[in-house]
């Protein structure tokens, strides 16, 4: 039944891609929540007021933040070709996606997590300072802490984006559900295989949202 209605579907190759997908997806959002909190953080604790208040590193930290989130992905794929090339050796396969994934998440996330930081209640920093505080203690015990259920909640919608971010990414033959969508499904004219490879993305998707709202759920002592 399924083979008539799907005739062009190779069950192999697209649970191959799914896998790709999921590879791309979870080492991406790895990287970019380490590297995207950390820029937040920076931006956030170099702010006027702060504790490390440095008015150059924050305005050096917000350019580079705003520069690369307001770049659109397949353009950054592209100039980004060099630095895959040196650090893959390659422009194909779901480890060459990586670099740009990464690069075009984290200043988004980061952006998140200064939004998060900022919304924290000043009394209990400044509790914490008055109390002799380290910086890394405020940072470990107070910021990370106090924001967490707004963190996960971010990493979630970042995570969703790089879902797309891969799909994009398959044009140019990174692998993934994006690949066998275009190369296999659309440059074939095979519908079913486009379709397929859609309805696995959305499942993906919607799986991530779960998590994503059930952590929030839990986490949130609000």
């Amino acid at each position: 039944m399924i083979e008539s209605l799907l005739p062009n579907v190779d069950w192999d190759k697209m649970w191959e891609a799914t896998i790709e997908t999921l590879y791309m997806t979870v080492m991406s959002t790895l990287f970019t929540f380490i590297i995207g909190l950390a820029l937040g953080i920076l931006l956030f604790l170099s702010a006027p007021g702060q504790l490390w208040a440095n008015k150059f590193i924050h305005t050096i930290t917000g350019a580079v933040v705003n520069i690369f989130r307001s770049i659109p992905f397949i353009i950054l794929i592209i100039l980004l070709i060099p630095l895959t090339k040196l650090l893959v050796g390659t422009m194909r396969g779901p480890e060459a996606a990586l670099p740009a994934l990464i690069i075009g998440a984290a200043p988004f996330y980061g952006r998140m997590v200064l939004i998060a930081l900022q919304e924290i209640d000043k009394g209990v920093i400044e509790a914490a300072k008055s109390m002799g505080a380290k910086t890394s203690t405020i940072i470990f015990k107070v910021l990370i802490p106090e924001s967490i259920p707004a963190l996960i909640s971010g990493i979630t919608v970042t995570a969703i984006a790089l879902v797309g971010y891969t799909a994009m990414a398959g044009v140019i033959g990174a692998g993934g559900l994006g690949t066998l969508a275009f190369l296999d499904g659309f440059q074939r004219s095979r519908e079913d295989v486009v379709w397929v490879a859609t309805i696995l993305i959305l499942i993906v998707v919607f799986i991530i949202q779960f998590i994503g709202d059930l952590s929030v759920r839990k986490l949130d002592k609000r």
